[in-house]
């Protein structure tokens, strides 16, 4: 139940700075990645015109050299043009393969005005007829076409990223003389494919390192946000288990005040007859002849009595706890003082007290009575779950502000069901118990500002951590 409140004291506050968090993180990587693919489209319609534009800058050069230094030498040669001839063609192959050896060309086509391929990279292409297409068509009006094509898979094309892309672009050839800016009729088209592969590849690339760049910063600033998230869910946290034992303590302050009047009216008028009935069968014992059949049962009276006004005093004691009478003492000496004071018991019970005391022990500030009582309840209880002795350990150790006790015995434990249990008062598996004594230990440590658990040992018995601060303005702290 104390989990839960927690949880919910936690979770409440902080979940919409989560989600803030997170969905802003996620959107920014979204919109980094769509604005990264935009990026990558505009460098790829920049590509394609900047090859278009190569490409015009090639075929402009390429009719300037064919028609200064083929067209016109070839037709005062031979009287005209005839690429069928062996001389001719290798003529014409030499002036466009020089002129184009240092331009990304993978294939070039020139047409002749009757849609015939009059000369080709590929000399298996010489000679077909018609396969100019429309492009063609469009070049002989004068205009100039470019097309993007690609190769590959369903998913390669379908993803931007093909495994081959060529562009074609096709224009017109004209008349006209190198150093001349005057077109003159058209005599040709030219069709030039480009190999743009390797430059999507670079795009590619590029486009992998942007999207691995900002999937890496949105992973270090996911981390750091992680880390401010965690560290502010951890003062949260805090915060609520502060305000959790604050509300355990006044409830349970209004608790015990409730109970403290209830049981100190019922005491008042419990042990005004319980007085004097012990005293009658005091009393009627010293009237009774010594060798009478009944002595038997004065004593049974007084010790029954007796029993009950304990059981009277510890109930006022967990009811109405005192307030510490704070003063400057040593946690070992009020553990020795109170092992001595049971030393006859401990005797008859045939168990021992090992005590552990570390080195340059801090006095603290508490009620040396009260931490008595408590320290005697739990040695009185280390007793009782040993019928058979043993060995109880007392250790004393300090650490940074705080003095730490552990009691430990070779009993039988707590079971594992009792173990959240054993601090409710009336709580008990004795027969004869009260389950008021591990309750006013809790009360007396923590009206110390200390801290109390109890858990079992590997190799059998209970073990119990106290935990005191050095002064009481330290309980908040907490050691690492």
């Amino acid at each position: 139940m104390k989990r839960n409140l927690e949880k919910q004291e936690k979770v409440k506050p902080f979940r919409l700075v989560k989600y803030f968090t997170f969905t802003s993180l996620i959107v920014i990587f979204i919109g980094t990645v769509a604005l990264s693919f935009a990026n990558i489209q505009w460098a790829r319609q920049m590509q394609l015109k900047k090859n278009e534009a190569y490409a015009l800058s090639i075929i402009d050069n390429l009719n300037r050299q064919i028609f200064a230094q083929f067209i016109l030498p070839a037709v005062g040669k031979y009287g005209k043009i005839q690429l069928r001839d062996e001389e001719q063609f290798e003529w014409m192959d030499n002036l466009v393969r020089s002129t184009l050896h240092s331009f990304k060309v993978d294939m070039i086509h020139i047409y002749g005005m009757n849609n015939v391929i009059s000369y080709s990279f590929d000399r298996r292409m010489v000679g077909k007829k018609d396969v100019g297409g429309t492009t063609y068509e469009d070049a002989r009006k004068g205009k100039v076409t470019s097309n993007l094509s690609h190769r590959g898979s369903f998913i390669e094309i379908f993803a931007g990223f093909p495994k081959e892309s060529k562009l074609t672009t096709v224009s017109p050839l004209r008349a006209q003389m190198p150093v001349s800016r005057m077109s003159g009729p058209i005599m040709g088209v030219a069709e030039i494919v480009q190999d743009m592969s390797e430059d999507y590849h670079t795009i590619l690339r590029f486009q992998v390192r942007v999207i691995t760049t900002s999937a890496a910063v949105m992973g270090v600033l996911f981390l750091v946000l992680l880390f401010i998230v965690k560290r502010g869910e951890g003062i949260i946290e805090g915060r609520a288990r502060e305000r959790i034992r604050l509300k355990e303590q006044l409830s349970r302050a209004e608790h015990l005040s409730s109970l403290g009047e209830m049981v100190a009216a019922v005491s008042h008028e419990i042990r005004n007859p319980l007085g004097i009935i012990k005293s009658s069968a005091e009393l009627l014992k010293k009237k009774q002849p010594a060798s009478g059949n009944m002595t038997a049962l004065p004593d049974i009276i007084v010790e029954e009595a007796t029993r009950l006004n304990a059981i009277i005093t510890d109930f006022l004691k967990f009811a109405k706890p005192q307030v510490p009478n704070l003063s400057l003492c040593r946690v070992e000496e009020v553990i020795e003082k109170t092992v001595q004071l049971l030393s006859l018991q401990l005797e008859q019970q045939k168990c021992r007290v090992e005590t552990v005391f570390s080195e340059n022990l801090p006095e603290i500030l508490a009620d040396a009575a009260m931490l008595h009582q408590a320290f005697l309840n739990l040695l009185i209880n280390a007793v009782q779950a040993m019928p058979q002795g043993g060995t109880i350990r007392v250790t004393v150790s300090s650490k940074e502000k705080r003095v730490i006790v552990v009691i430990e015995d070779e009993g039988r434990g707590v079971a594992p069901e009792f173990l959240t249990k054993v601090w409710s008062p009336f709580f008990t598996t004795k027969e004869r118990g009260t389950g008021l004594g591990l309750g006013i230990v809790k009360t007396v440590i923590e009206a110390h500002e200390g801290t109390i658990q109890i858990e079992n040992r590997p190799a059998g018995g209970a073990i119990v951590t106290m935990v005191l601060p050095v002064r009481p303005e330290d309980a908040s702290w907490k050691p690492s």
